[in-house]
């Protein structure tokens, strides 16, 4: 029976207490966790700051302060993507600035010193050599002019003046990772790859002895090659390295002993794609235990893995927390970040019998449990008699409710990547749609990580065929539930996500509308114009380019705007060195030359992702009244407004 405390609107318009200023307000990103000591740091990308990353510590007396004071940015721009850029001891933070790509020092109580020079270079994944007072780190140089930039391993000298930006102890791959020290020092792990890979098809794990001098000696290949991703490399307390490798056909935990040896052979995922530098998905308790995260079945687990024998012995960790990265040992516990349907990610210290402690939850957001949509993990048939995943999430509002005999209208999400996933925890974006009347269906389609392999490379060759075909055959599924209206299903994605969203709306008739942040509407022009590391990913996902030019045309919507008879809106950042605006401008006209409703919003100072409070805000309210304007509702108390082209403005 209908709550007597809800009011009848119409779906769409149900008066939401989850603003877009609330979100923008109260949350912030949180990566790359650190331990120094009784202290723990983060980073939080701030919205409400410009979309500054700011450095946190929070002390042993549970005090939470910044450590990186304004203007400073704690980013990089390795790979465009960045991940990891700081490294901390006894007090003192390493870190890079975004606006410059230098390498600062800051002492307790100190402010930013740069350690390198103006130069057209930029670093990532920073690892500190005390013994020899210097950093090991990633280093990206861009100083070449129109060629490629150069990636190489170097080291940066704490106190000296390194005015080449660092010296190259390794060079010669297309890409490095994660350099990781042993606890003697005495050895360096890291992954490369070269093109046309990426981190997730072939990667080499290299080992070398590090010299008195520093210099590195006697380097070899200890896994990877060929159909091998080997990644995350990890040294024990008494020096074994331990690393994640695929060659089984899944991300699992092996060991470097006499031989290399599997840890806990099983068809699960203890890694995942290496977007950003230096995710951590295990820790060290002992010699003989670690703590790690793993994915099975699209759920994720914490667990402790023990010794025991010739493998080890896995015990799932019962906690409320779905999702758990960033893994740090802190004396005998283990401090991570982690999410949950109900829980934005926050940092938790956790016990290895699963005891958890909140270190701290970001003040600002929440959601009233009567609000809270909660997701279903669903199974659906898709081509070719194979089994595709999603989280689907029903309109949830305490006080509102949809007209008698109707159904919710449906907003599918297409994730970033491809070759990525979509997670159960708790997303205010996901939680805007549903308290405000739509369901939402979050796919993890074919190529998505998290299923092992195979499932990953159901898109080598098949980008736009089979994401598209997910997504279409999940919306259809959850309409034959008698979830949502066939006839108002709308999808949205961002980046690769954005993509699927053209191709879906072009070459397929079954969504009512779509909207593409910063996606790719043609395909050659990408393979022609994108950063280094991107540079051949299209490679594995259509075909070798220009050999296969027709192929890349085909898959192109922007080549067949005449098939296109849905309305679509575009959000774009000027400064996008990954999806340059271009791509979302030329699929704009074609959209307004056929005469369909459409609207281009551009955002000045954005690169491959809205980072600023205003413009994310006016990006999911410009969503929400253009949804509105196709599907006949109007959404109440919103701050912006959008110019709608061949119909006029929302």
């Amino acid at each position: 029976m209908p709550d007597q405390d809800q009011t009848v609107y119409p779906y769409g318009a149900w008066p939401s207490p989850i603003t877009s200023e609330a979100i923008t307000a109260g949350t912030v990103g949180l990566s790359d966790l650190a331990v120094d000591g009784v202290d723990v740091y983060w980073v939080e990308m701030r919205p409400f700051e410009g979309g500054r990353s700011v450095l946190v510590k929070r002390g042993e007396d549970g005090t939470v302060s910044d450590v990186t004071p304004a203007p400073f940015d704690v980013r990089t721009r390795v790979h465009e993507y960045g991940g990891r850029c700081y490294a901390v001891h006894a007090g003192t933070v390493y870190f890079s600035h975004f606006a410059d790509g230098r390498l600062y020092r800051q002492t307790p109580g100190g402010t930013p010193e740069p350690i390198t020079p103006k130069l057209n270079v930029r670093f990532a994944d920073p690892v500190l050599d005390l013994p020899r007072e210097r950093i090991i780190a990633v280093r990206e140089d861009h100083r070449d002019g129109g060629h490629e930039p150069r990636n190489e391993l170097v080291t940066v000298e704490l106190a000296g003046e390194n005015t080449d930006g660092g010296v190259v102890i390794a060079t010669g791959a297309d890409f490095y990772a994660s350099p990781r020290l042993s606890p003697d020092g005495t050895r360096l792990a890291w992954t490369e790859w070269d093109h046309p890979n990426m981190p997730w098809d072939d990667t080499r794990l290299m080992l070398a002895d590090v010299a008195e001098d520093g210099a590195l000696r006697s380097a070899r290949q200890i896994a990877g090659g060929p159909g091998e991703s080997a990644l995350e490399p990890r040294w024990s307390p008494a020096g074994m390295l331990h690393f994640v490798s695929d060659r089984t056909g899944w991300w699992n935990l092996y060991r470097l002993g006499a031989r290399v040896e599997a840890l806990c052979p099983m068809e699960a995922e203890f890694g995942e794609p290496q977007w950003v530098f230096s995710p951590a998905r295990s820790a060290f308790l002992s010699e003989d235990s670690l703590m790690c995260a793993y994915d099975q079945g699209g759920q994720s687990h914490l667990a402790v893995l023990e010794r025991a024998g010739e493998h080890g012995r896995l015990r799932d960790l019962d906690t409320a927390f779905s999702l758990a990265w960033d893994l740090q040992v802190q004396g005998s516990r283990v401090v991570c970040l982690a999410g949950a349907p109900d829980r934005q990610p926050c940092v938790v210290r956790l016990s290895q019998e699963g005891d958890v402690e909140v270190v701290h939850e970001p003040a600002g957001f929440r959601v009233d449990p009567r609000d809270l949509s909660v997701p279903e993990a669903i199974a659906f048939p898709t081509e070719g008699g194979r089994i595709a995943h999603a989280f689907f999430y029903p309109p949830r509002n305490a006080l509102a409710r949809g007209p008698e005999g109707e159904r919710p209208p449906l907003l599918v999400i297409g994730h970033g990547g491809p070759t990525g996933a979509t997670f159960a925890v708790l997303s205010p974006f996901v939680q805007f749609w549903t308290t405000r009347g739509f369901a939402v269906l979050d796919v993890n389609y074919g190529g998505s990580t998290g299923f092992g392999r195979e499932y990953r490379e159901r898109l080598r060759g098949q980008w736009g065929v089979v994401d598209v075909q997910d997504c279409v055959n999940a919306a259809r599924f959850v309409a034959q539930r008698g979830d949502v209206d066939a006839r108002r299903m709308a999808i949205t994605g961002a980046s690769a996500g954005g993509y699927t969203v053209l191709c879906a709306l072009t070459f397929h008739d079954v969504f009512t509308a779509g909207a593409s942040h910063f996606g790719v509407s043609d395909a050659e022009t990408l393979a022609q114009d994108t950063h280094k590391f991107e540079s051949r990913y299209l490679d594995s996902l259509i075909g070798p380019y220009p050999e296969m030019k027709e192929l890349y045309r085909a898959r192109s919507p922007i080549h067949f705007t005449e098939r296109l008879s849905r309305p679509v809106v575009f959000f774009q950042g000027l400064e996008d060195k990954v999806v340059p605006p271009d791509q979302a401008r030329r699929m704009f006209e074609a959209v307004r030359s056929r005469g369909l409703p459409t609207a281009l919003v551009e955002f000045e100072g954005e690169g491959h992702g809205f980072r600023r409070a205003e413009n994310i805000r006016r990006a999911l309210e410009g969503e929400l009244l253009f949804y509105g304007q196709v599907f006949g509702f109007t959404p109440p108390d919103l701050s912006v407004t959008l110019p709608i082209e061949n119909v006029g403005v929302a």
